[in-house]
């Protein structure tokens, strides 16, 4: 099972303090060292160099790899004892404030995050109190992300109530958590019971969230590559045709595809997979004139007779 967020941060904490010590080291021995998959580990590698010591840039960690071993080229310069700016300062005591009050968050970890607050205050001098008088309120997502992180922690099962754009409809589901990721919007990947296949939950689309006493138990997956895609369908789901004019060839770009072939109009003729073709009804609502659903046949169909009503819905008005 994935790490949660914040299982990940302390290990990259650890990993600094590591490469610093061991200049060359080799990207399998560090794997084995912090148990992790190579991947993993480039993973982590990859975020790294965007971290150092002021949110203004500059002063960044110079590491890379060359798929065999690590290098750290700056470990000097950002050993000196950190200064913080005023700004600075007040940023990281109103966003630890903040997150010690996230519903979820495991006692250990507030009281630890606490602690550290309370030492920062202490150095900040003045500036501690200006940020005193500064508050955040996290949206409803910061609470689902906070569910969602302790359930991983603790390998429990989730009750939700999500929200479905493509059907317009709540539905109400057990999932066994997998990971949290961001690719523009924050997602949690989990085994759905309901449906006894993985599946990917945008946390802006979770209404109500409910951690369950049952323990997670997700089968063995192997976790997607998401680089490419969030949405990677199996050659398994059905096959849908869409044909698209001019106007609709940004369809190829934001869907992935099998094929797509030029039609004699500008046009065209797009094969994909789905596992679940009846949310392409929206795409085919959204097209209007610019394009249609050409199979399956039941699918066209549906299709139709949804855009028939919301016609008479508007010549109704």
């Amino acid at each position: 099972m994935a790490a949660n967020a914040i299982d990940q941060t302390r290990r990259m904490l650890s990993l600094v303090t590591y490469l610093r010590e061991r200049p060359g080291a080799h990207v399998a021995d560090v794997a084995r060292a912090f148990g992790i998959t190579e991947d993993e580990l480039i993973s982590d590698l990859d975020v790294l160099p965007m971290c150092g010591t002021s949110f203004r840039g500059g002063d960044l960690l110079d590491i890379d790899t060359d798929g065999d071993r690590i290098w750290w080229h700056n470990p000097d310069d950002v050993a000196a004892p950190l200064r913080l700016a005023a700004d600075e300062a007040t940023a990281l005591l109103v966003a630890a404030r903040a997150v010690a009050t996230l519903p979820g968050l495991r006692e250990s970890d507030r009281e630890a995050l606490l602690r550290a607050t309370a030492k920062l205050e202490a150095a900040a001098g003045e500036t501690a109190g200006a940020s005193a008088r500064l508050s955040v309120t996290f949206e409803a997502e910061g609470g689902v992300f906070a569910e969602v992180d302790r359930a991983i922690s603790e390998r429990r099962r989730l009750w939700v109530r999500y929200y479905s754009p493509a059907r317009d409809e709540l539905t109400e589901r057990e999932v066994d958590p997998i990971r949290l990721f961001a690719v523009g919007h924050t997602y949690m990947e989990a085994w759905c019971r309901l449906s006894e296949a993985r599946r990917t939950f945008r946390l802006d689309r979770v209404a109500e969230i409910r951690l369950l006493d049952e323990p997670a138990a997700p089968p063995e997956l192997e976790l997607r590559d998401l680089s490419e895609n969030l949405v990677q369908p199996s050659a398994d789901d059905p096959e849908v045709v869409v044909e698209v004019g001019p106007g609709g060839r940004w369809v190829a770009e934001y869907y992935p595809h099998d094929r797509a072939d030029e039609l004699p109009d500008g046009g065209l003729r797009i094969t994909l997979r789905t596992p679940d073709p009846a949310s392409l009804r929206r795409l085919a609502l959204r097209l209007g004139s610019d394009g249609r659903i050409v199979a399956p046949a039941e699918l066209a169909d549906s299709a139709r007779t949804a855009a028939a009503a919301a016609l008479a819905a508007y010549e109704g008005e």
